[in-house]
């Protein structure tokens, strides 16, 4: 993919996010699971909880690949996505989400709020303000608006993914997908992007 390209597609997933971020002022639903069937205009995706989802797609939907990356990739600065169990004062990651830096400024979904990867999991989106070694991993120390901050503990082998700019040809049958959708009062869902695992990867969030 040429430089021009990747920064394009970069470009069109901050404004999936402005969307995406918009949308989740109503009713967001948040779907885990794999893509069934799809035709441009809807996909349906058979859900971790064993159901069927259909999504309307709107009009220039994109694709996030989901890939992995490591430890190493996360580093003072950095802008990230942790689902978490814990508590305040003794929290551990499920997962984290490194944003590219092409993604970091606009801090999308920053704060700490109730998610739903697993019961009482919750989800802190923001900036990394010091990483420290222990002998169980690594502790993330995280600040995010309004003077929140946490503390965070990852441990070995906890899944870190990132965001690559994808294609629409990406989303496939059979591609694991998790997607932030915007319901409707009918109970119709709208999503605006696609995260599709690269790979055949399940993303964690």
């Amino acid at each position: 993919m040429t430089t021009k390209r990747f920064l394009a597609g970069f470009s069109a997933l901050l404004m999936a996010f402005a969307a995406a971020s918009a949308a989740a002022q109503t009713t967001p639903s948040r779907i885990r699971g794999t893509i069934s069937a799809i035709d441009g205009k809807t996909v349906t995706i058979a859900t971790r909880e064993g159901s069927t989802a259909k999504v309307n797609l709107a009009d220039n939907w994109v694709v996030a690949l989901v890939a992995p990356v490591t430890m190493a990739d996360i580093k003072q600065g950095s802008f990230v996505g942790i689902a978490s169990l814990g508590t305040d004062a003794n929290r551990t990651a499920l997962e984290v989400l490194v944003f590219p830096d092409a993604m970091k400024a606009a801090k999308p979904g920053e704060g700490h709020y109730p998610w739903d990867l697993q019961p009482e999991s919750m989800m802190t989106n923001a900036t990394v303000s010091t990483v420290a070694a222990g002998g169980d991993g690594q502790t993330l120390k995280l600040d995010y608006k309004d003077g929140g901050t946490q503390t965070i503990k990852v441990k070995p082998g906890t899944p870190i993914v990132t965001f690559l700019p994808g294609t629409q040809a990406d989303a496939q049958v059979g591609a694991k997908v998790f997607v932030g959708a915007a319901k409707a009062a009918d109970g119709t869902l709208t999503a605006a992007r696609l995260n599709v695992g690269k790979d055949g990867l399940t993303p964690p969030m």
